[in-house]
């Protein structure tokens, strides 16, 4: 037999792999990439057909000796990498770095396999491939796109900003979208509206019905303000309440589809609270495999990073067949619920599904740790959930008359739990509303009560880590190994700051993004790199040349950042002087930027390293004490406003005050883009900007 050697990126896989296989065959690890481009330089020549420069990577040297002494000993060779571009891409560099396709007595293959099991190992050494060079390139030109953008504008940003800042293709417009959401909050203004809720009273009944106000025989009715719910109130007056209409209906809920890379990070945000980075190490450990009491090391989920929700057939039948086991046969799905989706599918994947089904969580709890087990309960669930029918619910919708107006109740009652037998989420737990039943056409309630309740629309919500991974996806931008990495990288950067889930701006992100929509309109556009996302998908399916995509961006890019040179050149950011005496030289001292925003320093420095915190007035005084309104942040980074005079004084705002008090009810006010919104919830006054007198 011939002695074989399996290369693959992980040393986890090395001994999970090695299990499958026989003595006959060696396996090694790369430790991820072995070259990738110099960070001293650009690392390619626009002058010459953009050909990349790839150095060994730093560290790799006794990784590639080792790899070259097994090479040496093997008669066949399978790079085994992970199955998409990234991992493409790192088989090539490792034929290149080993020279494999220089030894002539050598058999060089390329396999991969989308779960590690032993049939998936198997069967991926009996059909190997040669490397796939249409994903080489996609990833060639997306790192050389990524060090474009890195390298040509951080520079640049470092130099006119003064200090360490960067830029990314796809961070930069995910830091853009944030702050377009941000900006729309601070613009948002409430408005006012009103509920109207009846307790009713069936004959004989001690435990009233809510019904909700609908509005008048014609219409349906929103209430605006106080005034039009009293008119509504009065008219109400003395008036019977007579059921006048009872529809019996059924509703469906459908089963999930199966976990793609995006929907995975959402639902451990939401049910978990754990990170997308969290996630993904968490996925990666999974996947590359665990020790299972009574099964050694096994994969328990297929790879995950992937955006199809394709199954096997061999996996479905697997599921069908396990439900049908364990629920009844009415469990089992018809139809397969598949998702249609628009846009490129990498469809050689699949879904992110458990790699044996039979492996429930409950068998698996004792030898995974905590958070191992909390996300693969998840996978599991929502696969088995997607291969089951859909949950049925019986409906019940009433009408009741009360002179010239109509109020409704809703109830609904779970008849075949379906799908919800597994996997239930938060927000499908049943209305309790099953007195419905007993209501008859023209019978009369008996009014327990009215209730009134005043309320204000809210603004768009913050993103969340969740919720901006969605964002991105539905935009096309980036893809499902980026997402993760962008969200680390403007948080590691503190351009964002995340305070109980949500990402808020922070002053360094504000400064970073005005300047790259300034300058850099085209890369913090969201279609323009959504295109560019469309165009590197096509290269990897073979019908775009990689090097034209790098051509046709690199001149734009040139001109981009000679342009931004010349416009920066005469904003000169010079530090600003304050009236603030250093006490040690009695300079006076000056604004800098630091990484957690402005503070004074000594001009004299480095003579004198004198440095204090800055407290930037914004001309208004504190609404309980008197003294100046600063501006602070919290322990994150978040802006806020605040009492100069804190921790004596207690004011604080999220929004800018105004030196303007509300003339309704005297509280102060704060802006609200071009208009000024009173503080008061309550009072919810609003006034133009330009109609306030300085």
């Amino acid at each position: 037999m011939a002695n074989c050697l399996v290369i693959v990126e992980s040393p986890a896989k090395v001994k999970t792999i090695k299990k499958f296989l026989g003595t006959n065959y060696e396996v090694d690890a790369s430790n991820g990439h072995v070259r990738d481009l110099p960070k001293s330089q650009l690392g390619f020549d626009a002058e010459h057909d953009f050909e990349p420069k790839y150095i060994t990577i730093r560290g790799k040297g006794d990784i590639l000796a080792k790899l070259r002494k097994e090479v040496k000993k093997a008669d066949k060779i399978y790079l085994a990498t992970d199955p998409d571009r990234e991992g493409e891409a790192i088989s090539w560099h490792l034929m290149k770095a080993l020279k494999l396709d220089e030894a002539k007595d050598k058999q060089i293959y390329r396999i991969s396999f989308n779960e590690i099991t032993k049939n998936a190992v198997k069967a991926s050494i009996k059909n190997p491939r040669t490397i796939d060079m249409d994903l080489v390139n996609a990833q060639q030109a997306r790192r050389m796109l990524d060090r474009m953008v890195g390298y040509k504008i951080s520079p640049l940003l470092w130099e006119k900003v003064k200090r360490g800042l960067s830029a990314g293709r796809v961070q930069s417009v995910a830091l853009r979208m944030i702050c377009d959401r941000e900006d729309e909050i601070n613009a948002f203004i409430p408005e006012e509206y009103w509920s109207l809720e009846a307790d009713l009273l069936p004959p004989g009944s001690k435990k009233p019905l809510t019904a909700k106000f609908y509005g008048s025989r014609e219409k349906k009715l929103a209430i605006g303000n106080k005034q039009e719910l009293e008119e509504i109130k009065n008219g109400l007056a003395q008036q019977e309440y007579i059921v006048e209409e009872i529809k019996l209906g059924e509703r469906t809920k459908k089963a999930p589809i199966p976990f793609t890379t995006s929907t995975l990070q959402q639902e451990a945000s939401k049910v978990l609270n754990f990170s997308t980075q969290k996630t993904m190490r968490l996925a990666q450990q999974l996947y590359e495999g665990v020790d299972i009491k009574g099964h050694g090391t096994i994969g328990l989920i297929t790879y995950l990073r992937t955006d199809s929700t394709r199954v096997s057939q061999e996996a479905d039948l697997a599921a069908r067949t396990y439900i049908e086991q364990n629920f009844g046969a009415k469990y089992v799905a018809k139809a397969e619920n598949m998702k249609k989706t628009s846009g490129k599918i990498q469809d050689a994947h699949e879904a992110i599904r458990p790699t044996d089904i039979s492996l429930t969580p409950v068998q698996v709890k004792d030898s995974l740790t905590r958070d191992l087990f909390r996300l693969y309960q998840l996978i599991w669930k929502r696969f088995t959930a997607s291969r089951m029918e859909n949950a049925v619910y019986e409906t019940t919708s009433v009408k009741v008359g009360a002179g010239s107006y109509l109020f409704s109740l809703t109830a609904s009652r779970l008849s075949f739990d379906g799908f919800m037998s597994v996997y239930v989420q938060e927000e499908e737990k049943e209305e309790n509303n099953r007195l419905l039943g007993k209501l008859e056409k023209g019978m009369k309630l008996a009014l327990d009560g009215l209730r009134e309740g005043q309320h204000f629309t809210q603004p768009p919500a913050h993103y969340t880590e969740a919720s901006l991974v969605k964002a991105l996806e539905e935009q096309g931008i980036g893809r499902p190994s980026t997402y993760a990495p962008t969200i680390t990288t403007i948080l590691a950067r503190r351009y964002v700051t995340k305070e109980n889930k949500n990402l808020y701006v922070t002053e360094l992100g504000e400064v970073v993004n005005r300047m790259m929509k300034q300058c850099f309109s085209s890369i913090v556009d969201k279609d323009f790199t959504a295109n560019l996302e469309y165009l590197l998908d096509k290269v990897g399916d073979g019908t775009v040349e990689w090097k034209t995509v790098i051509s046709n961006f690199y001149p734009d890019l040139e001109e981009a950042v000679d342009r931004a040179k010349e416009e920066l050149e005469s904003v000169t950011i010079a530090d600003e002087v304050t009236e603030e005496i250093c006490e040690l030289c009695g300079k006076n001292m000056v604004i800098k930027y630091g990484p957690h925003g402005k503070f004074l320093a000594c001009p004299g420095f480095p003579d004198c390293k004198n440095t204090k915190p800055y407290l930037e007035k914004i001309g208004v005084a504190c609404p309980k004490c008197g003294k100046d309104v600063v501006v602070k942040k919290t322990k994150k980074g978040r802006r806020f406003f605040g009492c100069e005079n804190n921790p004596e004084c207690d004011f604080m705002s999220w929004q800018k005050p105004s030196a303007q008090k509300c003339p309704e009810c005297g509280s102060y006010m704060v802006e609200k883009g071009n208009k000024l919104l009173c503080s008061d919830t309550s009072c919810g006054y609003t006034m133009s900007k330009k109609d306030t007198k300085e």
